[in-house]
Protein backbone atom coordinates (compact mmCIF):
# COMPACT_ATOMS: atom_id res chain seq x y z
CA UNK A 1 0.00 0.00 0.00
CA UNK A 2 1.11 3.02 -1.11
CA UNK A 3 1.66 5.72 2.18
CA UNK A 4 2.55 9.31 2.55
CA UNK A 5 4.29 10.24 5.61
CA UNK A 6 4.07 13.38 6.81
CA UNK A 7 7.62 14.36 8.16
CA UNK A 8 10.25 17.29 8.41
CA UNK A 9 13.74 17.77 7.13
CA UNK A 10 15.11 16.33 9.93
CA UNK A 11 13.20 13.35 10.19
CA UNK A 12 14.50 13.00 6.87
CA UNK A 13 17.77 13.47 8.00
CA UNK A 14 17.64 10.45 10.72
CA UNK A 15 15.55 8.23 8.12
CA UNK A 16 19.04 8.28 5.88
CA UNK A 17 21.41 7.72 9.10
CA UNK A 18 19.37 5.26 10.08
CA UNK A 19 18.19 3.69 6.96
CA UNK A 20 14.69 3.82 8.98
CA UNK A 21 12.31 6.18 10.00
CA UNK A 22 8.92 5.55 12.94
CA UNK A 23 7.00 8.38 12.39
CA UNK A 24 5.36 10.21 14.88
CA UNK A 25 2.30 8.24 16.06
CA UNK A 26 2.93 5.50 12.85
CA UNK A 27 0.67 8.61 11.67
CA UNK A 28 0.86 8.21 8.04
CA UNK A 29 -2.10 9.69 4.75
CA UNK A 30 -3.26 6.71 2.10
CA UNK A 31 -6.15 6.30 -0.64
CA UNK A 32 -8.23 4.57 1.37
CA UNK A 33 -11.88 3.07 0.90
CA UNK A 34 -13.33 6.03 3.24
CA UNK A 35 -10.97 8.53 0.85
CA UNK A 36 -12.55 7.24 -2.48
CA UNK A 37 -16.13 7.57 -0.80
CA UNK A 38 -15.65 11.29 0.38
CA UNK A 39 -14.36 12.13 -3.38
CA UNK A 40 -17.76 10.88 -5.80
CA UNK A 41 -15.11 11.50 -9.08
CA UNK A 42 -11.52 11.29 -9.05
CA UNK A 43 -9.04 8.64 -9.93
CA UNK A 44 -6.08 6.63 -7.98
CA UNK A 45 -3.71 9.52 -9.27
CA UNK A 46 -6.28 12.82 -8.26
CA UNK A 47 -7.10 10.74 -4.93
CA UNK A 48 -3.32 10.28 -3.99
CA UNK A 49 -2.68 14.00 -4.26
CA UNK A 50 -5.33 14.31 -2.11
CA UNK A 51 -3.60 11.85 0.69
CA UNK A 52 -0.66 13.73 -0.07
CA UNK A 53 -1.74 16.66 0.54
CA UNK A 54 -3.24 16.32 4.00
CA UNK A 55 0.37 14.45 4.69
CA UNK A 56 2.05 17.96 4.07
CA UNK A 57 -0.63 19.93 5.88
CA UNK A 58 0.54 17.23 8.79
CA UNK A 59 3.94 18.34 8.50
CA UNK A 60 3.07 21.69 9.09
CA UNK A 61 2.10 20.54 12.51
CA UNK A 62 5.30 18.66 13.05
CA UNK A 63 6.86 21.75 11.97
CA UNK A 64 5.00 23.78 14.59
CA UNK A 65 5.94 21.07 17.48
CA UNK A 66 9.72 21.16 16.20
CA UNK A 67 9.57 25.52 16.39
CA UNK A 68 7.76 25.52 20.07
CA UNK A 69 10.84 23.45 21.02
CA UNK A 70 13.62 25.22 19.42
CA UNK A 71 15.46 28.35 21.14
CA UNK A 72 14.28 31.52 20.21
CA UNK A 73 15.89 33.08 17.12
CA UNK A 74 17.44 36.39 18.01
CA UNK A 75 15.85 39.56 15.96
CA UNK A 76 18.80 39.85 14.21
CA UNK A 77 19.07 36.59 12.70
CA UNK A 78 17.76 35.98 9.36
CA UNK A 79 14.28 34.76 8.62
CA UNK A 80 13.93 30.90 8.16
CA UNK A 81 17.12 29.81 10.21
CA UNK A 82 17.74 26.04 10.70
CA UNK A 83 16.52 23.14 12.85
CA UNK A 84 18.01 20.12 14.44
CA UNK A 85 21.17 19.09 12.46
CA UNK A 86 21.12 22.10 11.03
CA UNK A 87 18.60 21.41 8.97
CA UNK A 88 15.89 24.36 7.19
CA UNK A 89 13.64 24.78 10.20
CA UNK A 90 10.58 26.00 7.27
CA UNK A 91 10.14 23.05 5.05
CA UNK A 92 7.50 20.40 4.64
CA UNK A 93 8.49 17.15 3.67
CA UNK A 94 6.19 13.75 2.72
CA UNK A 95 7.72 10.61 2.44
CA UNK A 96 6.02 8.41 -0.49
CA UNK A 97 6.84 4.88 1.03
CA UNK A 98 5.23 1.46 -0.35
CA UNK A 99 4.18 -0.73 3.18
CA UNK A 100 3.13 -4.10 3.40
CA UNK A 101 0.63 -3.12 6.14
CA UNK A 102 -1.37 0.02 7.15
CA UNK A 103 -5.05 0.18 9.02
CA UNK A 104 -7.35 2.65 8.25
CA UNK A 105 -8.52 5.13 10.95
CA UNK A 106 -12.09 6.79 10.03
CA UNK A 107 -12.10 8.15 13.58
CA UNK A 108 -9.16 10.54 12.62
CA UNK A 109 -9.69 11.13 8.80
CA UNK A 110 -10.82 9.91 5.75
CA UNK A 111 -7.49 9.57 4.73
CA UNK A 112 -5.57 8.85 7.89
CA UNK A 113 -4.05 5.05 8.63
CA UNK A 114 -1.80 3.92 11.29
CA UNK A 115 1.21 1.92 10.03
CA UNK A 116 2.14 -1.44 11.52
CA UNK A 117 5.75 -1.06 11.63
CA UNK A 118 8.46 1.40 10.99
CA UNK A 119 9.43 2.85 7.64
CA UNK A 120 12.93 1.47 6.25
CA UNK A 121 14.46 3.22 3.24
CA UNK A 122 14.14 0.29 1.30
CA UNK A 123 10.27 0.61 1.09
CA UNK A 124 10.86 4.56 0.02
CA UNK A 125 9.61 5.37 -2.98
CA UNK A 126 10.13 9.13 -3.34
CA UNK A 127 10.66 12.09 -1.22
CA UNK A 128 8.82 15.43 -1.42
CA UNK A 129 9.95 18.50 0.11
CA UNK A 130 9.48 22.20 -0.08
CA UNK A 131 11.75 24.28 -1.98
CA UNK A 132 13.63 27.95 -0.61
CA UNK A 133 11.10 30.62 -1.73
CA UNK A 134 7.97 28.52 0.02
CA UNK A 135 9.89 29.31 3.28
CA UNK A 136 8.54 32.09 3.96
CA UNK A 137 5.09 31.59 3.22
CA UNK A 138 5.68 27.76 5.83
CA UNK A 139 6.71 29.97 7.89
CA UNK A 140 3.60 32.06 8.71
CA UNK A 141 1.80 28.77 8.31
CA UNK A 142 3.51 26.88 10.80
CA UNK A 143 2.42 29.77 13.25
CA UNK A 144 -1.28 29.94 12.84
CA UNK A 145 -2.28 26.23 12.10
CA UNK A 146 -3.61 25.70 15.82
CA UNK A 147 -5.96 28.66 14.49
CA UNK A 148 -6.71 26.97 11.20
CA UNK A 149 -7.64 23.88 13.25
CA UNK A 150 -10.02 25.95 15.30
CA UNK A 151 -11.83 27.43 12.44
CA UNK A 152 -9.81 31.43 12.06
CA UNK A 153 -10.29 31.84 8.32
CA UNK A 154 -7.31 34.56 8.09
CA UNK A 155 -5.49 32.02 9.48
CA UNK A 156 -7.01 29.28 6.63
CA UNK A 157 -5.32 32.07 4.18
CA UNK A 158 -2.03 32.14 4.98
CA UNK A 159 -2.25 28.11 4.91
CA UNK A 160 -3.95 28.33 1.79
CA UNK A 161 -0.34 30.52 0.82
CA UNK A 162 1.52 27.67 2.24
CA UNK A 163 -0.10 25.03 0.19
CA UNK A 164 -0.06 26.94 -2.82
CA UNK A 165 4.04 25.88 -3.23
CA UNK A 166 4.21 22.58 -4.83
CA UNK A 167 6.29 20.05 -3.11
CA UNK A 168 9.45 19.27 -5.43
CA UNK A 169 10.01 15.76 -5.94
CA UNK A 170 13.22 13.53 -5.31
CA UNK A 171 13.88 9.84 -6.30
CA UNK A 172 15.22 7.94 -2.68
CA UNK A 173 18.99 7.80 -4.22
CA UNK A 174 18.89 11.78 -4.71
CA UNK A 175 17.86 11.86 -0.88
CA UNK A 176 21.61 12.43 0.74
CA UNK A 177 22.61 14.79 -2.19
CA UNK A 178 19.38 17.00 -1.04
CA UNK A 179 20.02 16.98 2.80
CA UNK A 180 23.86 17.75 1.63
CA UNK A 181 22.51 20.83 -0.38
CA UNK A 182 20.38 21.97 2.33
Amino acid sequence: MRVYVPATVAMLQKLVAERELTPVSRTAFAVTPALREAYHSGDDDELSEVAMAEAARASLRLLAAEASEAPEVPETAEAGGTGAGGAPRFRRAVIAADVPEAKHRPDLDDAVVRLADVVTLSQVASVHVDLAEAEADVEKAVAVIDAADLGDEDAEFVLGDAEDHELAWYATQELPFLLELL
